[in-house]
């Protein structure tokens, strides 16, 4: 029988220094001294459109009435629909979905997916609750949000977050059906679904492996790492990762296999270290069965729980578990050359500045994990267009590969290897396209901030950066619907 861990006393850190929003609004101000827009133009981009809180009963297991709370937050019209995932936590409040919701906005922005920003939230721990009470309290909020028009394939487009995924998304499809019946295209109401009921290959990887495209780029730069004394590329790279999620794990395995070394991992019962590297595969495997990552064959348990993989000396650290992680108490402590922000708001302002000041190359949230939004794009689109991508051409690319593979081939006398016959000799299928065109989505934004940064007189940090070209492209939207000059 698995063995199961009891929880550490030592937990993430779930109380921001202050506001969440606050800390948005702080970024953008300091953004906005370097844009020349209308001040009301800028008023209007800067706080949320639309903030819907519900209050809603539903039956428990025991048969007895739970009054449920719920956000969702639609910050920006300028495009629609709006766009952003649902979190299912006992920790939600309206201050961190208004928040999450601005940070969308920029988001769509700065990778050009021409969505508004938006972000749900429901106030309940999923590990609390039984599948069917879940199912009831999701198909509840569908329901609500149908009733004041916050969701719908043109309207608002819900996707996972942090406490929810594939199957919730399910649910909520399939609630949403149930009201417009003859909507062709009400499949995408959501993104983010299982394969079987129109989701997309490469959607459930899609944020860890934007984090890998994103940082991978960062370190082509060879004037860049010179100054943060590292060789280019990611082969032999030290990584230390919080949080093996979703996201964490995805973005582990895409480091493990890019030639990079996994030395520390953290998740709720605390933090391991190994410094010939962690096998991402088989510390999920150890994590399902164990319920926990201490213990882990090789590895040493650190002292300091969940928060102590952080503070390990690393090339590249990787918080891709909750925010306010990186605060004014532990920053000081950190010791990496690149930080990779894989999680929303993990790094507060005030323990930005002291990492900036260390020299820290910080990738911010609003870039490094749009590979979510990116792919759920692609998966809206697929949804509207009604084929799968990669079905009408993927036999005509494969024989015109061979084809012109056999014509070199009688042309010079030489035959290709297997190896080499198998990679082009093939036709591209859904994942395939799915991955080139994140890396290509992540590549181009990161190439705009870091052209912003070096063009900007004042401008000295990729986040500062960010949020002027998000903020520029939100307000020339504005600009194009004839309202400001």
């Amino acid at each position: 029988m698995a063995k199961q861990r009891t929880r550490s006393k030592v937990k993430l850190t779930e109380k921001r220094e202050h506001s969440f929003f606050g800390d948005v609004l702080k970024y953008f101000d300091h953004a906005a001294q370097f844009l020349d827009h209308d001040p009301a133009l800028m008023e209007q981009i800067k706080y949320c459109n639309s903030v819907y809180r519900m209050r809603f009963p539903v039956k428990n297991d025991e048969g007895n009435i739970e009054v449920i709370e719920a956000y969702r937050v639609e910050h920006s019209h300028h495009r629609q629909p709006t766009k952003g995932g649902i979190r299912y936590s006992i920790h939600v409040e309206q201050d961190e979905v208004m928040a999450l919701a601005a940070l969308m906005t920029y988001k769509c922005a700065l990778v050009d997916v021409p969505f508004g920003g938006a972000k749900g939230g429901i106030k309940v721990s999923p590990r609390l609750c039984s599948v069917s009470m879940l199912e009831r309290i999701t198909r509840r909020y569908t329901t609500e949000l149908v009733k004041k028009n916050f969701i719908g394939p043109g309207i608002d487009v819900p996707a996972p977050d942090y406490g929810s995924g594939e199957r919730e998304m399910a649910w909520m499809a399939d609630t949403y059906a149930t009201f417009y019946p003859t909507d062709l295209n009400s499949i995408a109401c959501v993104t983010g679904k299982p394969i079987s009921h129109g989701g997309i290959s490469g959607r459930r990887e899609a944020t860890g492996l934007g984090v890998f495209y994103g940082v991978r780029h960062a370190c082509s730069y060879k004037e860049d790492m010179d100054k943060l004394g590292l060789e280019v590329g990611l082969e032999g790279k030290r990584i230390a990762i919080q949080g093996m999620g979703n996201v964490g794990y995805w973005a582990a395995k895409f480091f493990h296999d890019g030639g990079a070394k996994i030395i520390a991992v953290s998740e709720w019962d605390g933090s391991i270290y190994k410094e010939d590297g962690i096998n991402p595969d088989e510390l999920l495997k150890y994590k399902q069965e164990t319920n926990g990552i201490l213990g882990f064959p090789g590895s040493v348990d650190l002292e300091g729980g969940p928060g102590a993989a952080l503070e390990v000396e690393c090339d590249i650290l990787i918080p891709a578990a909750l925010e306010n992680q990186v605060n004014s108490d532990n920053a000081h402590n950190i010791k990496c050359k690149i930080l990779a922000e894989a999680a929303n708001g993990p790094v507060t302002p005030e323990a930005e500045q002291v990492l900036l000041k260390k020299g820290v190359l910080l990738i911010p949230d609003i870039f490094i994990n749009a590979g979510g939004v990116s792919v759920s794009y692609f998966e809206w689109l697929k949804n509207l267009s009604h084929v799968r991508f990669g079905r009408m051409e993927k036999r005509y690319r494969a024989t015109m590969n061979r084809n012109i593979l056999d014509a070199i081939e009688t042309a010079s006398g030489t035959k290709v290897g297997e190896e080499s016959l198998g990679l082009i000799n093939k036709g591209a299928d859904e994942r395939d396209l799915v991955y080139s065109g994140l890396e290509e989505t992540m590549i181009n934004a990161y190439d705009n901030i870091r052209n912003r940064m070096m063009e900007t007189k004042g401008i000295e940090d990729l986040r500062t950066a960010a949020f002027v070209e998000a903020i520029d492209k939100v307000a020339i939207s504005y600009q194009h619907l004839g309202i400001w000059p």
